[in-house]
Parts: C-alpha cells; structure tokens; sequence
C-alpha cells in the first residue's frame, strides 16, 4: 500500500512538499460560462452549477485521503500540487460560516472520486457542504479544468473558482498551501462583495 512522505492527513510540512507552478491550464476558465453538466453530490441531490443563482464556490482537489491510505501512489507527496486535500476541505469546514457571510449562497468541493468515496471523507470530516463528484470526467473535459494522470486516474489539480450566475468570476490557481486557500477566497469576497 503506497504510504505518504508525512503520515497525518492534517499535519503537513509545506515546506517539504513541492509547490506547484503556474502551468497556464487554468488562464480560459476566467468568465467562462460553466457547462450545464449535472454531477451526483455527498447530500444526495443532483447538481448543476450553470444552473445555480447567485454566487458559487468551488474548491476542486485531486482525491481526499483516508486515514491509513494518504497516498495513491509512492511518491504522492514529491508531485506537485497532490497532497494537502483533507487541509484544504477542512479549512472551508472551518470558513464556511463566514464564507456564506461575506456573500457565498453555496460551497461545495469538486473531485473526480466516485460518490461513495466521497461520502466517507464528507462523514468523517464533518462537511456542512456537499463534495460533487465528477467521476465520468463530464465538467472537467467541459471546462478543460486543469488536470493531471496518476495511476491510470484523472485527477483535478487543485483551483478555487467563484462562479457568479453559472460564470466563473475568479479563478485561484494554482492552490498551495492548500489549508490556505478558503482564507484566500475569503479575503477576495469581502473585497469583492456583490451589490
């Protein structure tokens, strides 16, 4: 079983996880008007985010960990961008609050793990936002979102997008730290509220 560099799910040193680059993959997503492709989500419905008045985040990631099962291959923590999942739903647990606060009508995480996989990490983590799962690769191919291939899986590379009325607003790319990123969102909507 492929084991992570640092053992704990949470407790990550940044400093000894390569930070990725700015590859260019995410410069389209800006005012992009997002797909109407409808994804299962961790509480059960049916979502479409082209379909979602008002304003969206999304948080997408490469796959959460399990205690015991971080990695999904060797040297998971040596690829660029792939560990730090867990820290970075846990920060928008944490910030959802005040997310919702400062003008968020709905969060929610994005990966490309099936749902069920996705309903024991949104248990055991305590999400008070559904994870929408992209397992057939439906939005990510529609909006060309960045991606990378590890073991045979597609995977999302981590981003944040604000999506006002089904267009994407901001895009945050690349993510890293990753426990920093909803503390990012934040700040840029309390400078950015809507009228």
């Amino acid at each position: 079983m492929p084991t992570a560099n640092q053992p704990h799910l949470l407790d990550v040193d940044w400093s000894k996880i390569p930070a990725p680059v700015d590859d260019g993959a995410a410069r389209h997503l800006e005012g992009l008007q997002v797909p109407d492709v409808v994804l299962a989500a961790t509480n059960g419905t049916d979502v479409s985010l082209a379909r979602i008045a008002g304003r969206v985040i999304v948080f997408a990631y490469p796959r959460t960990g399990q205690p015991g099962q971080i990695a999904l291959v060797d040297d998971w923590d040596m690829i660029p961008g792939a560990r730090g999942c867990t820290p970075q739903a846990c920060a928008f647990r944490d910030l959802h609050k005040v997310l919702i606060e400062a003008g968020a009508a709905r969060v929610f995480g994005l990966s490309t793990q099936d749902k069920a996989y996705q309903q024991e990490a949104a248990g055991r983590l305590h999400l008070p936002f559904p994870l929408l799962s992209d397992e057939k690769l439906a939005l990510t191919k529609a909006m060309r979102l960045p991606s990378m291939q590890v073991a045979g899986q597609t995977l999302i590379k981590r981003l944040a997008l604000v999506i006002d009325d089904g267009r994407v607003t901001k895009v945050f790319y690349p993510v890293f730290p990753p426990d920093r990123n909803a503390g990012d969102v934040l700040a840029w909507l309390q400078q950015n509220r809507r009228p």
